[in-house]
């Protein structure tokens, strides 16, 4: 079962999911097994903000889902899976928005 973490922010759910989605930016908040080379995410619906990384096939694969909150800000969703039959990585998934956070925020004062 995948793990699922959930964030709300005040950045704008575009510049969010732009940053989420920018493979310049990935090896910064994507768990390691996630990280890759760099590629970017596997799909891609700019018009839903949503994003997925790893295959079918994959051990481990995310996906991400951006959506407008109130005052402007964002809400992002982001379920993880390692491939396992046990629990998601919970912690993990955890941290994996958090460092997101972080790179909408330094993304942000950068522009």
């Amino acid at each position: 079962m995948p793990a699922r973490a959930v964030r709300g922010m005040s950045a704008p759910p575009e510049v969010v999911f732009n940053t989420a989605t920018d493979p310049a930016r990935a090896s910064a908040w994507l768990p390691e097994p996630l990280r890759g080379d760099g590629s970017p995410a596997t799909e891609i619906s700019n018009e839903e903000l949503r994003a997925r990384w790893g295959g079918d096939d994959a051990d481990w694969s995310a996906e991400i889902r951006v959506e407008p909150a109130d005052s402007g800000g964002a809400r992002i969703q982001l379920d993880l899976a390692d491939g396992s039959d046990g629990e998601g990585p919970d912690q993990l998934a955890d941290e994996a928005l958090s460092n997101l956070v972080r790179e909408v925020a330094d993304n942000l004062q950068a522009g």
